[in-house]
């Protein structure tokens, strides 16, 4: 299983975000420079991020982006969720295809279990987690 581009650079950006938070909001050109990816792409980071209702604009159209909610309160699933519908280590788990083998298969309980455990460490690292890990790295 391999993560998008797009939930990698989401994780990076609102990490930014809540790094330089202060109540003035973050710049997009900001983001782009400190996090090293093209300011196009992160148009699109940042339309869903604010989709999803994580993260919005201080002031409107020209300012700076805010969380919506604490850190300790965003976890990875939230933010993973804003660019892909759901996790899905193996097609035959996703409801959209159907598979001949479904009721006799063995190995789909334990593809059901390696997906349950990656939602579930999803769930449980929050923002306010990456946040501080940043902090210790970076102590002045």
């Amino acid at each position: 299983m391999k993560f998008s581009t797009r939930t990698r650079y989401g994780i990076r950006a609102i990490l930014e975000i809540a790094i330089n938070e202060n109540g003035t909001g973050v710049f997009q050109k900001d983001i782009a420079i400190n996090q090293k990816l093209s300011n196009k792409y992160l148009d699109h980071i940042i339309a869903s991020l604010k989709i999803a209702g994580l993260i919005c604009n201080v002031k409107g159209k020209k300012s700076g982006y805010i969380l919506t909610r604490p850190p300790d309160q965003i976890t990875m699933l939230d933010v993973h969720n804003a660019f892909e519908p759901e996790i899905c280590v193996v097609e035959c788990l996703s409801g959209i295809v159907k598979c001949e083998m479904q009721e006799t298969c063995v190995t789909q309980e334990f593809w059901q279990g390696l997906n349950n455990r990656i939602e579930d460490y999803l769930k449980g690292v929050s923002l306010a987690d990456l946040l501080k890990k940043h902090q210790d790295i970076n102590i002045p």
